[in-house]
């Protein structure tokens, strides 16, 4: 750890840092119960708000608990609360204090309810922080404590070449105590104020945070935003060698009070940069966001053909057996496209970005370095991506269930937001109230509305949810789902994609076949598939190794290889 610490400060710093670490390390120890996890094909990941569904009289987090306890227990086992903190904007992600639980939504109580059920992973929204939190209202009172806890930059230097994520500005200013105007690095937003990592003290009080939350049972820890951590003037700002030693020094320090946490890196970047957050695959993030897989899957299904998608799955590699990929199509922020830079021709990503705008929905930008402005993320929710909201409903139901069954079935842990499985359409008049486009796929539900919905019969809503289930039920089953199994992509014809998941007991196989052609598909199998081979969806098996896929139809093909 000493020589991490010698890496990112001074040896006088590194030394002092190393003795608060060691204070940190003892104390919890005494407060955490540490235990063996290993992960395994039941492992599916709900990302939810906290307040997603509200009744009048009960807080949030258990109004949560009870329509997870109802609705979702039975396939999913692990719940990612969003930034459930007291908050200032972004919904959550503007961080008041690390330690609280907001009032709006419960306390830590109702956190532990959950925990009862369900494994939780929390956000280490550790970038940046409120500019109302007393740390940085401590900083503007000039606080000899936190001096230096923020990275102050004047107008007058050159920061051009700093990757932006945004097209805010980068610096804000505020006025200090003494009516001062101090010049502060925003990455995201003026209510975003970045944390200043080349203060050992900063790295200290966050790994106080962090520990505090494995206290409070989270067995999963996602590093949000944590490619622009590390600050250094004349440099990019992002993906720094040191920003790779911060993360490994946190995952070491985690592991030293509880070695089952996972620790999860959220990098918006293009695929190559994403990856790099595996390390040697011993030593930074035990899973990565797999943020090329939705707009991969977005682009193949709006054209029929997946050719982009399967080229991309097979350069796909893991440093190790002991790191996944985190699988999602959609979560609280819009469809980033950044990562499929290079994946995708820019006339393809214009189609993309057109139809999206087509379908009812908004597209972000961000600043390059040449002061032009290039598309950063789709804002609309998923299946408003991927089909029109004038098509028949049984035609957005099977593309939908068609995108979620890839996710399920590519190696690695799935993630499943809150409003894909419950089957929501782009919240417009939401973005209407806020003034801000990811609103479009947030919005809270009353839990009496939302139920009624759900039982329904023949509304979008009631089939997604009910054949997303039978989905999750499948997975959850098979061994050969496991998220470290083996696993390779089979190109038998450029409209369908294909998965082949071999168990670690190198015995259950499962070929997983997606049709992203509006024609139907007939196909021979390949030759390793079994005579034994039953479709899992339809509980059919299959006859002469022969299959033929209606339009937007998934078949989960199940054969072993024990005779052999």
């Amino acid at each position: 750890m000493i020589d991490r610490l010698e890496r990112l400060y001074s040896k006088e710093d590194a030394e002092k840092a190393k003795l608060e670490i060691e204070k940190l390390a003892q104390k919890y120890q005494k407060l955490v119960h540490s235990g063996h996890y290993d992960m395994s094909e039941k492992d599916v990941i709900l990302i939810t708000y906290g307040d997603q569904v509200v009744k009048p009289g009960e807080e949030p987090l258990a109004t949560l608990k009870n329509f997870l306890d109802d609705y979702a227990k039975e396939v999913i086992s692990t719940v990612h609360i969003l930034p459930f903190y007291p908050y200032s904007s972004d919904d959550g992600f503007s961080v008041i204090d690390y330690k609280d639980v907001s009032p709006r939504m419960g306390s830590w109580r109702d956190v532990e309810r959950l925990r009862e059920n369900y494994r939780l992973m929390f956000d280490g929204v550790i970038n940046h922080i409120s500019q109302y939190s007393f740390w940085f209202k401590s900083f503007l009172a000039n606080d000899e404590k936190y001096a230096n806890f923020f990275t102050e930059v004047e107008p007058s230097v050159d920061l051009s070449k700093v990757v932006r994520p945004r097209t805010l500005p980068l610096i804000h200013e505020y006025e200090d105590l003494d009516h001062k105007l101090r010049y502060v690095w925003t990455t995201f937003s003026k209510d975003q104020v970045d944390l200043n990592y080349a203060n050992y003290k900063v790295l200290v009080a966050v790994l106080d945070a962090l520990l505090f939350y494995v206290q409070k049972g989270a067995t999963l820890i996602r590093l949000d935003a944590i490619a622009f951590v590390w600050k250094e003037i004349g440099t990019s700002c992002i993906h720094l060698p040191q920003t790779h030693e911060l993360i490994q020094l946190m995952r070491e320090v985690i592991h030293l009070i509880a070695p089952e946490v996972i620790i999860i890196t959220e990098t918006n970047v293009p695929h190559d940069e994403n990856i790099s957050y595996f390390g040697t695959g011993e030593n930074e993030a035990q899973m990565v966001y797999n943020f090329a897989l939705p707009p991969l899957i977005a682009h193949s299904i709006l054209k029929g053909d997946c050719r982009a998608i399967t080229n991309w799955a097979n350069t796909l590699s893991l440093p190790s057996d002991k790191v996944c990929f985190f699988n999602f199509t959609a979560s609280h922020d819009g469809c980033g496209v950044r990562p499929v830079t290079g994946l995708i021709s820019d006339d393809e990503l214009s189609d993309l970005v057109q139809s999206v705008e087509d379908h009812g929905g908004f597209v972000s930008y961000r600043t390059n370095d040449s002061g032009t402005k290039s598309p950063y993320e789709l804002n609309a929710s998923y299946i408003d991506i991927i089909s029109d909201p004038k098509e028949e409903t049984r035609i957005r139901v099977r593309k939908m269930i068609l995108a979620q069954a890839v996710s399920l079935a590519m190696p690695g842990v799935p993630g499943v937001y809150f409003h894909s499985f419950v089957g929501s359409t782009s919240d417009v008049d939401g973005v209407k109230r806020s003034g801000v486009f990811r609103s479009i796929n947030r919005e809270k539900f009353n839990y009496d509305n939302l139920v009624s919905q759900m039982n329904e019969a023949g509304n979008l809503r009631t089939m997604i949810y009910r054949s997303y289930k039978q989905l999750l039920f499948i997975r959850k089953s098979e061994k050969a789902f496991n998220p470290y199994a083996a696993f390779e992509f089979i190109d038998l014809d450029e409209r369908l994609f294909i998965i082949r998941k071999i168990a670690q007991n190198g015995i259950d196989e499962v070929l997983a076949v997606h049709n992203f052609s509006d024609k139907s598909v007939i196909s021979a199998l390949p030759d390793f598939v079994e005579e034994n081979a039953v479709e899992l969806l339809k509980n059919e098996k299959i006859i002469d190794n022969k299959i033929k896929l209606k339009p937007y139809q998934v078949m989960w093909i199940k054969y072993t290889k024990e005779n052999k």
